[in-house]
C-alpha cells in the first residue's frame, strides 16, 4: 500500500506540474488531487521536496539499474536522459522553479554515484588514495552535471545520444589517466 500512495503522490505533482508552477503547488493541492488527507501526504514525505527526491531517486535508480561501472556509463546516462524527457514536464518545473539548487543536488547524487562506480572499476589494479579516486569521481561529476544542467536548460532539445557520445569522446581513457597521475608507488 506504501507504494501505491506514494506513487499516486508523484502522480499528483506530475499532473499539476502542467497547471502550475512548482512553487504554487502546496500539500493540500496534491492531497486533493489523489485523494487522501495531508496527514497521509506527511506519512510518506516531509514536505514537497522530499516527494521531488524520492521521484528522482526512483527514475535513476531504475535508468541506472546495471550500468555503474566504466563500460556502461554512457548507457546509464542515456538511460538518465530519456528517462527525463519522458517526465519532460516535471524536470522542467523543478528546474525552473525554487528549488533548482536541490534539482542540481540529486543531479549531483545520481551522477556522483555513476561515476564513482566507473573510477573504483577502473582504480581496482592501482594504489590510489580513496581521496584521489574522490576528487576524479567529483570532477567528471561537476563537467557533466554542467552539461546536463545546459540540456535541461536548453529545453532538452538536443538528442542524448548526441549528448553522450560528444562527452564520450571527451573523456575516453581520461580516468584511467587522472588515476595513474595520483597513483603511488
Amino acid at each position: 500500500m506504501s507504494q501505491t500512495t506514494e506513487r499516486a503522490i508523484a502522480a499528483a505533482l506530475k499532473k499539476l506540474l502542467q497547471q502550475k508552477p512548482l512553487n504554487k503547488i502546496t500539500i493540500s493541492d496534491l492531497a486533493n488531487e489523489c485523494g487522501i488527507n495531508r496527514m497521509t501526504f506527511y506519512y510518506h514525505f516531509k514536505d514537497i521536496y522530499d516527494l521531488i527526491e524520492w521521484m528522482v531517486n526512483e527514475m535513476t535508480t531504475k535508468a541506472l539499474e546495471g550500468n555503474r561501472n566504466v563500460q556502461s556509463w554512457q548507457q546509464g546516462t542515456l538511460n538518465v536522459l530519456y528517462a527525463m524527457l519522458e517526465d519532460k514536464t516535471f524536470f522542467m518545473g523543478i528546474y525552473h522553479s525554487l528549488s533548482r539548487e536541490q534539482f542540481e543536488t540529486y543531479l549531483y547524487n545520481v551522477l556522483y554515484s555513476l561515476l564513482r562506480g566507473a573510477v573504483e572499476q577502473v582504480a581496482a589494479d592501482m594504489h590510489v588514495a580513496d581521496e584521489d579516486r574522490k576528487f576524479i569521481a567529483d570532477f567528471y561529476k561537476y563537467a557533466f552535471s554542467g552539461m546536463l544542467l545546459e540540456w535541461v536548460g536548453s529545453g532538452m532539445k538536443a538528442d542524448p545520444n548526441m549528448l553522450v557520445d560528444r562527452i564520450e569522446t571527451l573523456c575516453k581513457g581520461d580516468i584511467r589517466r587522472g588515476l595513474e597521475r595520483f597513483q603511488r608507488n
